[in-house]
């Protein structure tokens, strides 16, 4: 019986040390496992993260964008209501006492550039403004009716081959492109 009991205690000890390295290489493909795992959760979670900070970088992107646009469309509408009102300003000037001094101003720029003039085109409501401002230059010329002509004269020379047109509107236009920038910085400020 001592030999059975000896082959018995070397089976035993044969079935636990099989179950001891069987216990050791499991223990390691466990740890293996949550090693690739905790690597795998981290990776995803940094992916995760950039893919989170990417869509804010995009989401404040379109959010510049869209205020950006809205801030172009407000000032585009206010510079259009400023000229607006300063067209509006430059139309009601012509029942202003000094609007004669403004014509006569008006009518010897154009008497510079054309000085043989014979005749001053001008809106009706305006022609008495125009005769007091050729009075004004000791000048006598025909004062012919031009409603196209508001907010200034159109000098007209001999036989109507040329004309020049000095109108404080006119000069509001050709000044537009100019004063749009600043007019954006102040509305800006």
């Amino acid at each position: 019986m001592a030999l059975d009991k000896l082959l018995e205690n070397e089976a035993q000890a044969e079935i636990e040390r099989i179950r001891a390295d069987a216990q050791a290489r499991a223990e390691q493909i466990v740890a293996g496992a949550q090693e690739r795992a905790r690597t795998l959760i981290e990776s995803r979670t940094r992916q995760l993260a950039n893919q989170r900070q990417a869509e804010l970088v995009r989401a404040r992107s379109a959010a510049d964008l869209d205020s950006n646009a809205q801030r172009l469309t407000s000032s585009d509408t206010l510079q259009a209501q400023a000229f607006k009102v300063s067209e509006q300003y430059l139309h009601s000037s012509v029942t202003s006492p000094e609007y004669p001094m403004i014509l006569a101003k008006l009518i010897s720029e154009g008497l510079q550039v054309l000085p043989n003039a014979e005749a001053v085109e001008a809106a009706l409501s305006e022609h008495d403004a125009v005769r007091q401002a050729l009075a004004q230059l000791g000048r006598t010329l025909d004062v012919r009716v031009n409603e196209q002509v508001k907010t200034g004269v159109r000098l007209v020379g001999p036989g109507g081959k040329s004309s020049i047109q000095n109108t404080l509107t006119g000069r509001l236009d050709r000044v537009r492109g100019e004063l749009a920038p600043q007019i954006s910085r102040l509305l800006a400020e």
